[in-house]
């Protein structure tokens, strides 16, 4: 640490950090617009000017720009001195002479960072009086509005997009001495972490698209914390609702999770919970006809229903623990089955026994962006788990960094650092059958999942000879295992991703393998999986068989009630195994948020709370146990899972009916099942107050609820109540910082934007004060418990007149609760079939005609997509339909024509 001076009073900074960065560090209001905390710096704006002076008896000093300037112990600067501040005005009213001043009718307006430092450096009064440039808008998609005219040039928007996140159809184009930020030409931006231009922008030039369809101010937003659904990552974010529709889904700072990005599946996603195939009422299903039931009707119904027999009941990777927990007490240990098929039940439990009982941690998203060499098998990050692949591009930035280290550039001169390393990249290895995101940064390996597994073995045997050998290795996938056992040998943070996208049991262990060899000789490896579903290592961790053998329990009978816990199980089976899971019962109950194909088969069907009006804790890919918490109170019949699994236990006459708060059944849980121990740390409990008052939910300057209901009644109602958590459902409440599981929204006096954070953070760009949210499970055996796998698979073999078809995840489909947003429906490919253009012309098939699949006795007809990334004699099939995922691929296949 040392010392500088800011107006006079000395502060204890990191010299290692700019001017800028250490005064918003200490609390200091100092103007910026370029400068973002994870880009570093350019010095586009010239905004955060401040005199800085030789020594204590310089009394004219010279102006700076704050974020060009590293914080040298005893610098001496000033944010107040008149030159600095009438420069700063200046400054902001040249940024400002051709912005329309449109903030009333802006989506930005409120919440708008250039709203922040207008008023932060004084300008008040706009002097030219000619005639402003005007600019034509462009359509970029479904998800993102362009009002370009609000533009100041700040070049944060192609920063992040083309050198952050890797984008390339976004770009700066000039002319004269007017700037245009877009496209080419109109048309839908092509990265998945588009949507970030949202938050990245400090003005209103990109704003949320699908927040435009039902607009509302930020200050009328109820919002509260929560963690995204349509992943395994855990990104935290901050949901906002008004007049019970969820508006929008900002991005919630987590130093060791997110950080300061979501992808735009979760961005986008939520939709789905305004959606008109939401279950709102219990439905119970007659001879000729359903017909709506009140809540204590279809608690006695379905309590009579259980006492006519053996109930079994099936639970899912989608719900929280507390809903999981609380069927599983209701019908018994022996009678509970997680709700995915034997074969993703088997990885997820094989990726959990490696991280549990292995030498290797596994990495927060903020660790992966500081290794500095990648080894993927058989793993699309960018579409199964989009935010790791961000971190993974930036992780590929820290080996040429060193040379900027030897040349004594600070890595915060952002524009500096990639001068001098010329796009040199990190050494990063992807090893999988198509080609992925990040093949602009890696050696790719397009290969069948076996190749793929032996690629990895010969790796770990490289690094390691005590390791199995991958016999009968092809020369070239041999020089390429020893390349790249060199280089994460020679890496001093070597991170190894895998999952379970190709169906492989051989893929995970060979990822085993590598991170075992490797711990033998470095002490810092990691080693990463992703988890398919938001919640697939928390069900893993209950150690419940999968759907196999409920399928069992069914044909060998007799069982009375069946049921289904927020699960479409025709995504997780073929069709004919799911009809008789579902059939072969006597009676079906299904709990869920959205009407599915098994929700229609119900005899029962219960309307269960979404993400939005619940309360719960998930577990993430890392094994961290984190707390989502209802945006605003379920209307109508709907209710938690966990709440109607409760009261169905009261209205049975059994004692766990008294469970009444969410911590009550988390204290359950963690003693029923050891694995859980510790969920109940992710957040504070629901007595939890600071200084006597719970955690508001709405900003300070909300509009009161009597307006909300002005159409209704001019009176003001009694605000809802929500006993499982320390946040009220009003603007009353502790004004400053609360722990950061419960931190709705970030805002601070003069600071409305996203760029409010700061001011959270222990230091910019740090951990939040008090520490991030959530609680870790995992972590690795202090001595290693396992030893290398041995079953290295044979060579991968073609078969005459067979294709192996291949699952492929997608951002934007594959997930069931996202793809029923209308604007993610509108980024979802159609379901086809990809083929290497060679195997299609000797098919005879050409790109759009049909061709007839059969797959496990089931014909499909889907239309040819060409896709020269596949190897030849591999088929792909995008994952974009929940009849589609019900497949078991990867699977040997024949292929025609279509008649």
């Amino acid at each position: 640490m040392g010392t500088i001076h800011v107006d006079g009073v000395a502060y204890e900074v990191d010299p290692d950090q700019s001017l800028l960065q250490a005064c918003l560090s200490q609390g200091l209001n100092l103007p910026y617009f370029c400068w973002h905390p994870a880009m570093g710096s350019v010095g586009a704006c010239r905004q955060c000017a401040v005199k800085q002076f030789r020594g204590e008896q310089d009394a004219h000093g010279k102006l700076v720009m704050a974020c060009m300037t590293p914080a040298a112990p005893g610098t001496r600067i000033s944010i107040d001195d008149p030159e600095a501040k009438d420069f700063r005005a200046g400054v902001i009213e040249g940024l400002m002479l051709n912005h329309p001043h449109d903030c009333p009718v802006c989506d930005e307006g409120g919440e708008c960072h250039l709203q922040d430092m207008t008023v932060m450096t004084g300008h008040d009064y706009r002097h030219t009086r000619f005639p402003k440039r005007t600019f034509r808008n462009q359509y970029l998609g479904p998800f993102l509005n362009h009002e370009m005219n609000r533009c100041i040039q700040c070049y944060r928007c192609v920063r992040f997009y083309r050198e952050y996140a890797g984008g390339r159809d976004l770009q700066a184009q000039g002319i004269r001495n007017q700037v245009y930020f877009g496209r080419a030409k109109d048309g839908v931006l092509e990265s998945e972490f588009a949507g970030n231009l949202v938050e990245v922008c400090p003005t209103g030039v990109f704003t949320d698209a699908t927040l435009k369809h039902h607009y509302t101010r930020k200050w009328d937003l109820r919002m509260a914390p929560s963690i995204c659904v349509h992943c395994g990552l855990g990104c935290n974010v901050s949901a906002g609702e008004r007049y019970g529709l969820l508006r929008r889904i900002l991005n919630r700072y987590n130093g060791e999770v997110n950080g300061w990005f979501l992808c735009d599946r979760g961005r986008f996603g939520y939709e789905f919970v305004n959606s008109e195939a939401r279950l709102r009422a219990a439905r119970l299903k007659l001879p000729e006809q359903g017909r709506s039931l009140s809540k204590s009707e279809a608690l006695t119904h379905l309590a009579g229903l259980m006492r006519g027999g053996r109930t079994i009941g099936i639970g899912s990777p989608r719900a929280s623990i507390e809903a999981n927990f609380a069927l599983r007490t209701l019908v018994g240990r022996e009678n509970f089955f997680a709700g995915v098929s034997d074969e993703l039940g088997r990885l997820t439990d094989q990726m959990l026994d490696i991280l549990r009982r292995g030498p290797a941690r596994t990495p927060s998203l903020w660790e992966v962006e500081e290794c500095d060499a990648v080894l993927v098998l058989g793993e699309d990050p960018a579409n199964s788990a989009p935010r790791l692949a961000l971190a993974l591009r930036q992780s590929s930035r820290r080996q040429p960094e060193q040379a900027a280290v030897s040349a004594k550039i600070p890595l915060w001169l952002d524009h500096a650092v990639r001068e001098l390393v010329q796009g040199a990249r990190g050494p990063m290895f992807v090893a999988y059958p198509e080609v992925t995101y990040l093949n602009d940064l890696a050696e790719t390996y397009r290969l069948p999942p076996d190749e793929v597994a032996r690629l990895g073995f010969a790796v770990a045997h490289a690094l390691d000879p005590a390791a199995p050998a991958a016999p009968g290795l092809s020369e070239p996938l041999r020089q390429a295992a020893e390349q790249i056992a060199a280089a994460l040998a020679a890496s001093t943070r070597p991170l190894i991703v895998s999952g379970p996208s190709c169906r492989s049991s051989s893929v995970i262990e060979a990822a085993a393998n590598v991170a075992h060899a490797l711990s033998g000789k470095q002490s810092d490896v990691a080693l990463s999986f992703c988890a398919p579903e938001c919640d697939s290592f928390g069900l893993g961790l209950f150690g419940a068989p999968g759907l196999g053998a409920a399928l069992e329990a069914v044909r060998n009978g007799p069982i009375e009630t069946l049921i289904v816990l927020e699960n479409d199980l025709f995504t997780r089976l073929p069709a004919p195994l799911a009809e008789e899971l579902l059939t072969r019962p006597k009676h079906l109950v299904v709990l869920d948020s959205l009407a599915t194909p098994t929700v229609e088969r119900a005899e029962l069907a219960l309307p269960a709370g979404s993400y939005a009006e619940s309360e719960g804790t998930l577990v993430s890919n890392e094994g961290r146990a984190q707390r989502f918490f209802r945006v605003f109170p379920p209307a109508e019949e709907v209710q938690e899972s966990w709440r109607w699994l409760v009261q169905l236990m009261g209205a049975l006459g059994r004692a766990e009916g008294a469970w009444d708060t969410l911590d009550y059944v988390i204290g359950e849980a963690e003693s029923a099942i050891p694995a859980l121990a510790g969920i109940g740390e992710a957040a504070p409990v629901h007595s939890f107050r600071l200084a006597g008052q719970k955690v508001p939910r709405e900003p300070h300057r909300f509009s009161g609820r009597t307006a909300i209901a002005a159409d209704v009644r001019v009176s003001e109602p009694k605000p809802p109540v929500d006993p499982d958590s320390a946040l009220s459902m009003t603007m009353e409440g502790y004004p400053a910082q609360a722990p950061a599981a419960v931190t709705p929204f970030y805002w601070w006096p003069g600071w409305n934007s996203i760029q409010a954070t700061t001011k959270f953070q222990e230091e910019v760009n740090g951990p939040l004060r008090g520490g991030d949210a959530g609680v870790r499970l995992l972590s690795p055996a202090r001595q290693a418990q396992l030893g290398y796998f041995t079953q290295v698979p044979p060579p991968h073999e073609g078969r005459q007149g067979e294709w192996l078809v291949m699952p492929l995840p997608r951002v934007f489909g594959s997930d069931e609760l996202s793809r029923a947003a209308p604007a993610v429906a509108q980024r979802t490919e159609p379901a086809r079939l990809l083929l290497n253009p060679d195997d299609a012309a000797k098919l005879g098939l050409a790109e759009g005609q049909k061709a007839r699949v059969t797959l496990e006795g089931n014909a499909l007809e889907l239309p040819v997509a060409l896709q020269p990334s596949l190897p030849t004699g591999i088929a792909g099939v995008p994952l974009v339909t929940g009849s589609l995922e019900g497949l078991r691929l990867p699977a040997w296949s024949r292929i025609a024509r279509a008649p």
